[in-house]
């Protein structure tokens, strides 16, 4: 249990550092994405 604690509190850790530039990689590819999903439409 103490081991789930510990791996859990190192993965809130790792996403407070790099919460931002998650958004900014999960943006971009949320965008190609929708591009990509238009053009099929063209």
């Amino acid at each position: 249990m103490q081991t789930i604690q510990n791996s859990y509190r190192g993965l809130s850790l790792l996403f407070e550092i790099n919460g931002d530039r998650l958004l900014y990689v999960g943006t971009i590819a949320l965008s190609l994405a929708t591009a990509a999903y238009v053009v099929s439409f063209l």
